[in-house]
């Protein structure tokens, strides 16, 4: 439920990007008796699909109803960058439909820091859980990502499909109806991102074990926890994950291994060994995620 308050808010935001906004910079040509510095009620409204009518309404903070649909062209009316139109989402009550945007999120900088957690297994995702980078660790840990396409690199994915993700896992089912409770918890949060829609129907029609786990309808966030891994040339390793939050690209996501005990710690130097990995980790791979 929007209060007054939020109405207000959101009213003189919209007002204020408004009067930012240059004729120029969304295309249109202001002519020379132009006084307005900023764009008219009725650019918006032709910029965003929307009657002036309702827009004015929007900008004196009537009691109306929002679709997420009309956020959307608003923001991209008045080009509203990530944290923008995540306010804007806030104050309309529909913060629940923003899709976060992570085709150009990771960077060299994320690169090197993934890179420096070595020999740490450490990864970074997605909003929808895609695999984004990884170090050498990691590739050591469960398999060089390099070596499956890259839209079967996703961490849901490749722990129903990927054959060799499943063998490494010592407690398989446990440790997948955990993830997969964390990834509708994520789906929720990204209503309307066609991307979970996508990924949870390929992946009920072909893994008879997804639809028994999905069906189960468990949610739950994330919690420090706990996995061990049957390595093939290492043996058991038991590793804490912990994961962090790039707030500066929203919906990325660090994980990272912490050694669970004396022997696993001892073993994880080796990961980046490459005597000891199997799939080839290659620069130029790991680089083309960017």
């Amino acid at each position: 439920m929007v209060n007054i308050a939020q109405r207000q808010e959101l009213a003189d935001f919209l007002r204020a990007r408004r009067g930012q906004l240059s004729p120029r910079e969304v295309g249109i040509e202001p002519g020379p008796r132009r006084r307005t510095p900023g764009l008219r009620r009725e650019e918006v409204a032709q910029l965003s699909g929307v009657s002036v009518t309702w827009y004015t309404w929007l900008e004196q903070a009537r009691d109306i109803t929002v679709s997420g649909q009309v956020l959307d062209s608003l923001a991209r009316a008045l080009q509203l960058n990530p944290a923008e139109k995540l306010y804007m989402y806030t104050l309309a009550d529909k913060q629940g439909v923003v899709r976060q945007e992570t085709a150009d999120a990771p960077n060299a900088q994320l690169q090197r820091l993934v890179d420096a957690l070595n020999p740490n297994p450490t990864y970074l995702i997605g909003p929808s859980w895609d695999l984004l980078a990884w170090n050498a660790a990691e590739a050591g840990l469960i398999g060089d990502p390099a070596r499956l396409a890259g839209h079967e690199r996703n961490i849901i994915r490749m722990v129903f499909t990927d054959p060799e993700t499943r063998r490494l896992l010592a407690d398989w089912r446990a440790q997948a109806s955990g993830l997969l409770a964390q990834f509708r918890a994520d789906a929720v949060r990204n209503l309307g991102d066609p991307r979970f829609e996508q990924l949870s129907s390929e992946l009920y029609a072909v893994s008879a074990e997804f639809r028994e786990l999905w069906d189960e309808h468990r949610v739950a966030d994330f919690g420090s926890a706990r996995w061990e891994f049957d390595h093939p040339r290492l043996g058991r390793l038991a590793v804490d994950y912990v994961r962090l939050a790039a707030l500066q690209f929203p919906g990325v996501k660090l994980f990272t291994c912490l050694p669970a005990d004396a022997e696993t710690e001892a073993k994880l130097p080796a990961l980046a060994d490459p005597d000891h990995r199997f799939g080839s980790v290659g620069a130029e791979a790991v680089a083309g995620v960017f």
